[in-house]
């Protein structure tokens, strides 16, 4: 099968890697220009117009290794090579906890410390290097062509009474055939234009605002600096300023900064380098990683805005718009970056693809199906979480930004949740190791994302915690308690 991938971000480059790896001849499709750097750090200096997210925090969580270590062991061992790190559970434990007991599952829970540039270079030239990759950059893809043959009565260019895809129509004014188009163009790809073009009605989309700008700004270690210490958690969330720190490779990290979407104020505040990092300095993670043992190494704040959730349906009642043709990552269904999701569903996005297309290697419609379900049943329950908890954020920091308690209204069901979650869940976070197991690996994405509250132990831990919040001392602080102060702080 020859296999057509639009776009050269990480999901095209996870799609063009696992279909040529299961023996299909792949051309991967980029619209940016960039000759491939030579280190790491020229890869950080990567001129990707098509992907500006690049140079913003990115977590590769436990599901994504998984996956390079099954499936691309070369690919994880030259990450490794070129300056990525392991986060291992059970490594970097508070103190506070001291029920920890390893378990053969432990191992599946580890995370790669590094930065978006690096971990595309190296899967780049990796597809690069494959025999059955070719790509074309710096020419870009405007359209989907189909089948001009009538199949079986069917008006021409369909199959069974829809579109049958057969390649791409690059900018350039030609054509490239293809047994299968995989659209990974991204949040801004053109799909839905293209099938609107070919007469497929519009297409179907959820899509909800995460309700955050996103803030980031990376820095080095200075020579002869360590690292702080690394026990816990790597933020915190006051409610009115979301907060991360996220080690790269090569002795950089990048922390980020999220402020709500209607919170024009901080946002402009924050986006002057000195003020992002003088309130970096306020917050309790933060502060050591910039304690003067670490410089810039991005001139400026980079921000991100127009952030949605968004799920695109292309199975309607049963049957695919189109055939020939899938998306795969952002270009089918994309998350809040907060959570660091993205890269993970892509590759697991692309692994799913291939098993569709190794069960159905003669069948469009059948591969079509097969795909869609599996992202169903595996990946979208993801979306619909991130959904629902997007919602209890955006509420909570529209009622802290117009001065009001979140909590304050006694008939608010989610604000017993929200106070056991904050009161039980926590602190016992910092204290247990059966719940923080389970909490990593839901983040991981490997569990379900109802599995730790549904799991009967867990609850139980939880609410013993919950319960015994009275007779404990007051949460250790994550920041400054209330915009105001943040501001009056910033200010001074």
């Amino acid at each position: 099968m020859h296999v057509a991938v639009v776009g050269g971000g990480v999901a095209g480059l996870g799609s063009a890697l696992t279909f040529a790896r299961r023996g299909h001849t792949v051309t991967v499709i980029e619209r940016d220009d960039t000759p491939m750097p030579a280190t790491a750090d020229d890869a950080f200096e990567w001129d990707r117009r098509g992907a500006p997210q690049v140079r913003h925090s990115h977590a590769f969580l436990a599901r994504l290794t998984g996956i390079l270590r099954r499936d691309h062991p070369d690919v994880y061992a030259d990450l490794l090579a070129e300056g990525a790190t392991e986060l291992r559970f059970g490594d970097d434990l508070p103190p506070s906890i001291t029920n920890f007991e390893r378990e053969p599952g432990d191992d599946e829970l580890v995370m790669l410390a590094c930065r978006r540039t690096t971990f595309e270079w190296v899967v780049r030239r990796a597809a690069m290097a494959e025999g059955r990759v070719t790509f074309r950059t710096g020419v870009g893809v405007d359209g989907l062509t189909v089948d001009t043959v009538d199949t079986g009565g069917s008006p021409a260019g369909r199959v069974d009474g829809r579109p049958h895809v057969n390649g791409v129509h690059l900018a350039d004014g030609s054509t490239l055939a293809a047994d299968l188009v995989i659209v990974a163009g991204g949040r801004r790809t053109a799909l839905p234009d293209w099938l609107l073009a070919l007469d497929v009605p519009s297409v179907v989309e959820e899509a909800e605002d995460t309700g955050i700008v996103y803030l980031s700004r990376f820095f080095r270690l200075r020579d002869g600096a360590e690292y702080p210490p690394r026990a816990g958690a790597i933020g915190g969330d006051l409610g009115y300023l979301k907060y991360g720190v996220f080690v790269g490779d090569n002795r950089t990290f990048s922390v980020t900064l999220a402020t709500p979407t209607d919170d024009t104020e901080l946002r402009r505040t924050l986006a002057e380098p000195s003020v992002f990092d003088a309130c970096a300095r306020q917050l309790t993670v933060a502060a050591p990683w910039l304690d003067g043992r670490a410089q810039p190494i991005t001139s400026e704040v980079h921000v991100m805005a127009g952030l949605l959730n968004r799920w695109r349906d292309l199975v309607v009642d049963g049957e695919p718009v189109v055939t020939g043709a899938i998306a795969i990552g952002d270009s089918v269904l994309c998350t809040n970056p907060l959570y660091g999701r993205g890269c993970s569903t892509a590759f697991w996005g692309a692994r799913l693809a291939a098993d569709a297309a190794d069960a159905h290697p003669d069948d469009p419609r059948g591969l079509a199906l097969a795909y869609d379900q599996a992202l169903r049943a595996e990946i979208l329950p993801w979306y619909r979480a991130t959904v629902h908890q997007d919602g209890e954020a955006r509420r909570v920091a529209a009622k802290l930004l117009a001065g009001e308690d979140p909590d304050g209204d006694p008939d608010d069901p989610s604000a017993f949740m929200r106070g056991v979650l904050r009161d039980g869940l926590a602190p016992a976070l910092r204290s247990d190791a059966v719940v923080l197991r389970a909490f990593l690996r839901s983040f991981n994405l490997l569990t379900a994302p109802d599995a730790m509250l549904a799991d009967p132990d867990v609850q139980a831990r939880v609410l013993q915690v919950w319960q015994d919040r009275d007779n404990r001392p007051p949460e250790p602080s994550l920041g400054p308690r209330t915009r105001t102060d943040l501001l009056a702080a910033l200010h001074a």
